[in-house]
C-alpha cells in the first residue's frame, strides 16, 4: 500500500548538499587509490525506486578508470552453465578500484523467484551461499555496502506513468516494469525473505527510503561517506607551464578538414528562438 509521502528536500537545498557530498565522493575516490582500498556498492530495490539516478550522482564526478558501473545484462548460455557468483566475481574490484552494481547477485532472490526463471533448488542455494560469499569478501578485506531503496506501490505507479509520457525515457519502461505491478506482493515476499538470509551483522542491509528521490540520494551518499572509513589526503601541487614559443607550426588550411555543420550558428539565428 502507499504511504505518506515526506515533504519534498527543496532544490536549493538539495544541490547545495549533494555538490558537498560529491566533492566528498572525489576525496574518498582518492583515499581508495592512495591506499590500495577495494570498494562494492550494490544498489537493489523496487522497478522505478531510484536507483539508477542515485549511481549517477555517484559516479558523476569520479573517474571512470577508478570507479565503475556494473548493469550486467540477462546471462548467456554458457554463464548459466557456471556457478551462479562466478560472473560476478570477475567484475569485482583490484586495488584502488571502486565497483557499483546496479543490480547484483541479488537478482536471483528477486526478479529470478518471482518469475521463475530459476529452480527452487538454484533459489534455496542461494540463499545459503550468498551470506558464506559475502563474508568471504569482507574477510579479504573488501568494504561491501548494500543499499535496497524502498518506494511505495503509489509512487512506483506515478513514476511509471511519467515514463510513458517521456521519450527520453521511454526505454526505462519495460515489460518486466508493468509485471512488477502486478507481481508487487510476490516481489514483497521475495524481498523479505532474501533480507532474513542475507541481513547479516557483516553485511547488512541498508534501506533508504526513496519516494523522494531528492531525500533518497543525499541519505545514500551521506551514509556511504561516513561508512567509508577514508582520510582526505593533500591534492599535489600542479602548476600550468608556459607555453613554448613557436617553432614555426603552421595550422593545415580549414577546407582540407571536414566540420560538422554550424548547427548552433542556425539556432541562433531563428528569431524564434531567440
Amino acid at each position: 500500500m502507499g504511504t505518506s509521502r515526506s515533504p519534498r528536500l527543496p532544490r536549493g537545498v538539495y544541490e547545495a548538499e549533494l555538490r558537498r557530498l560529491q566533492t566528498q565522493l572525489v576525496a574518498m575516490q582518492e583515499w581508495v587509490q592512495r591506499e590500495k582500498q577495494r570498494v562494492v556498492v550494490v544498489f537493489e530495490g523496487r522497478d522505478a525506486a531510484g536507483k539508477g539516478s542515485t549511481i549517477k550522482r555517484v559516479a558523476e564526478y569520479l573517474n571512470p578508470r577508478v570507479a565503475r558501473i556494473v548493469a550486467l545484462p540477462a546471462p548467456t548460455e554458457r554463464e548459466q552453465t557456471q556457478w551462479y557468483f562466478q560472473r560476478y566475481v570477475e567484475r569485482l574490484p583490484a586495488a584502488g578500484e571502486i565497483v557499483l552494481f546496479d543490480r547484483s547477485w541479488y537478482n536471483r532472490a528477486g526478479v529470478e523467484r518471482v518469475m521463475r526463471f530459476c529452480t527452487l533448488a538454484e533459489y534455496q542455494r542461494f540463499l545459503h551461499q550468498c551470506p558464506i560469499f559475502e563474508r568471504l569478501l569482507i574477510e579479504d578485506g573488501i568494504l561491501l555496502r548494500k543499499y535496497w531503496f524502498s518506494v511505495s506501490d503509489a509512487e512506483q505507479e506515478r513514476r511509471f506513468a511519467s515514463r510513458l509520457g517521456d521519450p527520453m525515457r521511454h526505454w526505462k519502461l519495460s515489460g518486466m516494469d508493468l509485471e512488477s505491478i502486478k507481481r508487487w506482493e510476490d516481489y514483497s515476499r521475495a524481498k523479505d525473505e532474501m533480507f532474513v538470509h542475507t541481513d547479516i551483522p557483516e553485511s547488512p542491509w541498508l534501506v533508504v527510503e526513496a519516494d523522494d528521490k531528492r531525500r533518497a540520494r543525499i541519505n545514500m551518499l551521506s551514509h556511504l561517506l561516513d561508512s567509508i572509513p577514508f582520510t582526505p589526503g593533500t591534492p599535489p601541487t600542479i602548476e600550468i607551464p608556459p607555453r613554448p614559443a613557436s617553432r614555426g607550426y603552421e595550422r593545415p588550411p580549414r577546407d582540407v578538414q571536414t566540420y560538422v555543420p554550424d548547427v548552433a550558428t542556425r539556432l541562433t539565428a531563428d528569431p524564434q528562438r531567440s
